[in-house]
């Protein structure tokens, strides 16, 4: 292997190597191996997303506290898009390894900057329903834009990015973003959060009985929530013009999320008039997160890639 014209490994070390690490583990190291190409050490730092506590706090342990995570791209690549990434979990818990720090990072080889949001969900600190991830969600964007230049980000450039019920989060974003749709709890309402594109992979998206994931509508919801607020949170029926365009990837075989959430999103976004694009995989199980290995739907990264060029996110 070779990177600036050196020869890392010798012979042997090169054996050790293929014996100790499998191709998943190889594919970790790029990111370190590009950004050595480039002569950069990657700048990663986490910050909470209320410094000073967030105001429907319910406890003071970890997870009451959510967090952004920052990874940047290296500056000879930057092209100044983010994208905030909201890692799946059912709304009980966060996938923040593959469905997180890792996407950050293959966004970063794009130069975009990826930026991992972990908010509070029901089994977090002292347990949090709806509307405390969104509050969490759109006082991230808004944070985020705020500081945009500081943070060499254009600030009409930072889209979502979700998987599964973070693909729920982050659509929600897409939808309730107006100044009616937020809390006078949160002190950068006037600040604009919404985003200029999302990216729904595996998504749920309504919380109708019939369709949605049961784990994620009760833990969103809890076990007896009333049709308005049923209603309010299957975002096929908060879609307006005004919401970004948007990418969707899902599979036909997904048995934890019915394809018919993707669908219903499609229809409601080409019907609002918003530009979406969507991939329906045959094959692939729920939870493929970057598709490394896992056939066809390993393709979806580079589609997404292409998307964003058209859409003029990032350059061509």
């Amino acid at each position: 292997m070779t990177v600036c014209g050196r020869n890392l490994f010798s012979a042997k070390m090169r054996e050790n190597v293929a014996m100790r690490f499998s191709t998943l583990h190889l594919l970790a190291m790029i990111p370190g191996l590009f950004c050595m190409s480039l002569g950069y050490a990657q700048k990663v730092t986490t910050e909470y997303v209320w410094p000073n506590g967030a105001p429907d706090a319910r406890g003071d342990a970890a997870g009451d506290k959510p967090t952004l995570t920052f990874f940047f791209p290296a500056p000879s690549v930057s092209n100044g898009a983010a994208v905030i990434v909201c890692p799946g979990g059912a709304y009980r818990g966060l996938v923040t390894d593959r469905e997180g720090d890792d996407v950050a990072r293959w966004f970063n080889s794009i130069g975009v900057t990826g930026i991992v949001l972990r908010y509070r969900h029901a089994h977090s600190g002292a347990g949090y329903r709806y509307p405390t991830p969104l509050l969490d969600a759109q006082h991230s964007l808004s944070l985020i834009r705020s500081r945009a230049r500081d943070l060499g980000i254009d600030p009409g450039k930072i889209g979502v990015l979700g998987f599964s019920a973070g693909g729920h989060l982050a659509a929600s974003l897409g939808t309730h973003f107006t100044p009616e749709r937020r809390s006078n709890l949160d002190p950068m309402k006037d600040i604009s959060c919404r985003p200029d594109f999302m990216i729904l992979v595996y998504p749920v998206i309504t919380m109708d009985s019939a369709l949605t994931h049961a784990g994620s509508r009760e833990s969103l919801l809890g076990p007896h929530p009333d049709k308005e607020l049923v209603d309010l949170t299957s975002i096929e029926k908060q879609v307006t013009p005004e919401s970004p365009p948007a990418f969707l990837v899902t599979t036909t075989d997904d048995q934890a999320v019915p394809v018919e959430n993707s669908v219903l999103m499609y229809s409601a976004l080409r019907k609002a008039g918003v530009p979406v694009e969507m991939h329906i995989f045959q094959h692939g199980d729920h939870g493929f997160d970057m598709g490394i290995g896992k056939g066809a739907v390993s393709a979806w990264p580079e589609l997404c890639k292409t998307w964003l060029k058209n859409l003029k996110m990032i350059p061509q």
